[in-house]
């Protein structure tokens, strides 16, 4: 029996080799996520609102409320303001990010307290977003160019049926070697993320929770929860509010819309 499973192996093996296997499980992947991307195109703008809630690793807690404006810019990344209302010492700083499908981001931080704009550095994406476990690529929007991707299998997570796969970052700057994705066969939503560090050490987990449909085609969540496994801290984002098409344009989002923040 043993000999007939070693002949039935090398029989496969013969006729997909590893390089196809493999080859498969690459293109799949990129699959994945040019479906997931391709579901979520068309929606042209929103708003929202977003509670950030900060742990430190004995469980204290401080709370930022955010306004989220976006646009969806063809042919690219998006553009995205965030503009932070509370607490007071924050009220005012705002983060422009225009993402790109090839190439670094564009990011840029207005602080209020200094009256000035500073650019953040491609090289300091992996740094903390505004003391959070959220990188500053990790606010960006996630375009299929930035990664390379392989389809590792499929499982139930949460009872629902999804895809793994991995997903490699493109750019030598990025604070991962590489990230798992759980995302769901039937509408193409994240609801897990392993990010791990530059070390290949698990660094954090993102769980994504409470999808609602906007537009009956657009899919968000109510919570995003990110844990950092190596310092003991956490946030938690609650998003609402969301309210597509309100008629955005380029000017909403340029370095002087940093200081009309207010």
């Amino acid at each position: 029996m043993k000999n007939r499973i070693f002949l039935l192996v090398i029989a496969l093996l013969a006729v997909f080799p590893f390089s196809a296997l493999a080859e498969n499980a690459e293109d799949r992947g990129i699959s994945i996520a040019r479906e997931a991307d391709l579901r979520d195109q068309g929606f042209q703008d929103f708003t929202s609102s977003m509670k950030m809630v900060l742990r430190n690793r004995h469980g204290q807690e401080s709370i930022r409320e955010i306004r989220i404006k976006t646009l969806e810019v063809e042919n690219d990344g998006d553009k995205n303001l965030n503009i932070f209302d509370t607490p007071k010492d924050v009220k005012g700083t705002a983060l422009l990010t225009f993402t790109h499908k090839v190439g670094d981001d564009d990011q840029w931080l207005y602080l209020p307290a200094l009256k000035r704009v500073k650019r953040i550095s491609s090289r300091n994406k992996s740094g903390s977003f505004m003391g959070s476990e959220f990188a500053y690529e990790d606010i960006s929007s996630q375009e299929v160019e930035k990664y390379t991707y392989k389809w590792l299998r499929d499982e139930k997570y949460e009872g629902m049926d999804c895809f793994v796969s991995e997903r490699y970052p493109v750019d030598k700057n990025s604070g991962y070697t590489r990230q798992l994705v759980w995302m769901d066969t039937k509408e193409y939503r994240a609801h897990k993320i392993e990010f791990y560090d530059r070390k290949n050490a698990h660094l954090k987990t993102l769980t994504i929770k409470g999808y609602q449909q906007y537009l009956n085609k657009y899919w968000r969540p109510d919570e995003m929860s990110m844990v950092n496994h190596q310092n003991g801290k956490s946030t938690d984002l609650f998003w609402s509010n969301y309210t597509f098409r309100v008629g955005l344009k380029d000017k909403d989002f340029n370095k002087n819309s940093l200081k009309r923040s207010r």
